[in-house]
């Protein structure tokens, strides 16, 4: 069992930065594959980034983040980051972490068995 909760979220400028936070339970952290996705505002949830665990640090982005966001994690304190810059308005949603186990399956939220509770971002323009 994995519990994960997120922190970070805020009110921010559009092109300004946030980073969201996910601190999990567990002592298996390192081999689980971590995600981001969100859920705007009449919308479906969709993924944003992935990494890999064992070591490997692949990285998945979705299209529409790729290269403004990054997804660092830090195994010793079993936490996972989102790194947002250049925010935009469309970036406004509520964000949730979530772990899985299988890194091909990375952008697919079947593919991961624990989630977060979310936590809100909304970028003013």
């Amino acid at each position: 069992q994995v519990q994960l909760v997120e922190s970070g979220g805020g009110l921010v400028q559009a092109g300004g930065s946030l980073r969201l936070s996910c601190a999990a339970s567990g002592r298996t952290f390192s081999s689980y594959v971590m995600g981001w996705f969100r859920r705007a505002p009449g919308k479906e949830r969709e993924f944003v980034a992935a990494i890999s665990g064992n070591s490997g640090g692949s990285t998945y982005y979705a299209d529409s983040v790729k290269g403004r966001f990054t997804i660092p994690r830090d195994n010793a304190k079993n936490t996972v980051y989102l790194q947002m810059n250049s925010l935009k308005p469309a970036d406004t949603a509520v964000y949730y972490c979530a772990a899985g186990r299988i890194a091909s399956l990375a952008r697919l939220q079947a593919a991961y068995a624990y989630w977060g509770q979310g936590t809100q971002v909304t970028v003013s323009s």
